[in-house]
C-alpha cells in the first residue's frame, strides 16, 4: 500500500521511492532494498505498476515505476481496508 499510494503523485525510481516514504513518515519507516525491489518485481508482476527505464536526475540509466489503472483500483481498496482496521482499532484502545 505503502509503495502504491507513493507512486500516485508521480513515475519513480526505487531508491526515490524509499526516500520518499521515509521523508513522509518523518524517519520512522525505512524500506530497505532487499525488500522494496522483491515488493516492486511482484506488483509489477500483479499488473499494478508498470516499469521503464530512463535517466535519473543524476543522468543515470534508473527503472522508474508508474501506477497502472489496477494499481489505483487496488490503492482505493487497500486504503478502505485500512481505515477500516484503523478504525476498529482506536475504538478497541478507547474502550480497553
Amino acid at each position: 500500500m505503502l509503495i502504491l499510494r507513493t507512486l500516485q503523485l508521480e513515475a519513480m525510481h526505487g531508491w526515490a521511492i524509499a526516500q520518499r516514504i521515509q521523508q513522509i513518515s518523518r524517519d520512522v519507516l525505512q524500506v530497505q532494498q532487499g525488500s522494496l525491489y522483491p515488493a516492486l518485481h511482484r506488483l509489477e508482476g500483479r499488473g499494478l505498476i508498470s516499469a521503464e527505464w530512463r535517466p535519473s536526475e543524476n543522468n543515470r540509466k534508473a527503472k522508474y515505476y508508474s501506477l497502472t489503472a489496477a494499481g489505483k483500483k487496488q490503492l482505493a481498496s487497500e486504503l478502505d481496508d485500512w481505515r477500516r482496521l484503523s478504525d476498529a482499532i482506536t475504538l478497541v484502545l478507547r474502550k480497553a
